[in-house]
């Protein structure tokens, strides 16, 4: 049997360097390729230079798609657009067995996540982007920049499906692991229980809820949605939100200890934002709890 063969792009990211280990486990033979290591490629050589068959190409690649960035640096989100771009075209031409483009919870309509949708239990479903269904939403509009340039490559994608490259969507909502940079919550507040920190500072009043995912659920939810032949889009999630305040509570009782919460301005994002996983749970169910997840990032490190 011969190996497969497959592209990852971003590959040094969090999510990049995730699948790319879980490929290497499963067998497969993985091409690297991230702008960060001098040793690889970027993707704009790559999509000049490389015309590979891939079995599979997971496209990761991204310049700083967290909440800071999102609302403040609107060049680095084009040049995530741009990179869609180029890896769509090269994508026509190389004609790989198969393509995951990691979309976001950030393409849904921000008048579905507010408090009123936090009172009511309000889980997004893969429907509340179809636009027979928007007009009757209210607010329309998806999370920022990011969220449309998602929107503008969800698109995309349905047209290199019809140029013949199957191509595989999938929304993950909170991604979290214990190597995640300090640019995400997750992240931020791992690193500072994890020091001891008596004051942990977040953004906002800490009620901001989400859905978190263990990144290790992300990728290999997301390989199952390949393995199953679903186009998508479907929802990377669990269905069950956690604000801010508890998950610190949560890593701050492993630690073993109390810190005092000091509320900063910043950027916050919507009020609550929890997926509907029924999509995915017919292909995948997530292993990692959000407890277990804590307890790999605080008592586990």
């Amino acid at each position: 049997m011969s190996v497969k063969t497959a592209l990852v792009t971003g590959s040094s990211g969090f999510v990049g360097r995730h699948f790319v280990r879980e490929l290497d486990r499963r067998g497969w033979r993985v091409v690297r390729c991230d702008i960060k290591d001098q040793n690889q490629r970027d993707v704009m050589e790559l999509a000049r230079a490389n015309q590979f068959k891939y079995d599979l190409v997971v496209h990761c690649a991204a310049r700083s798609p967290h909440r800071k960035a999102i609302d403040t640096q609107p060049a680095a989100m084009l040049y995530n657009q741009m990179l869609d771009a180029v890896m769509f075209e090269w994508a026509i031409r190389s004609q790989p067995r198969h393509m995951i483009y990691l979309s976001s919870s950030a393409v849904y309509p921000v008048g579905l996540q507010t408090p009123t949708a936090l009172r009511l239990g309000y889980r997004l479903t893969e429907r509340d982007t179809d636009p027979s269904v928007l007009p009757t939403n209210g607010q329309t509009e998806p999370d920022g920049i990011y969220g449309k340039i998602k929107r503008t490559g969800e698109t995309l994608s349905l047209q290199l499906q019809d140029a013949g490259v199957p191509v595989h969507v999938v929304r993950p909502f909170s991604g979290y692991g214990e190597d995640q940079a300090t640019d995400y919550p997750f992240g931020r507040f791992a690193e500072q229980i994890n020091a001891g920190y008596p004051v942990i500072r977040l953004w906002g009043d800490g009620h901001q809820v989400r859905d978190w995912i263990h990144v290790d659920d992300v990728v290999n939810g997301a390989l199952a949605v390949v393995d199953s032949g679903e186009p998508g889009p479907v929802n990377l999630c669990t269905g069950v939100g956690t604000n801010m305040m508890t998950l610190i509570a949560k890593m701050a009782k492993e630690a073993g200890y109390v810190p005092r919460l000091e509320f900063v301005k910043g950027s916050t994002g919507v009020a609550v934002r929890v997926g509907d996983p029924g999509r995915m749970e017919r292909l995948f169910t997530p292993k990692i709890s959000l407890d277990e997840g804590v307890f790999r990032a605080i008592k586990g490190r």
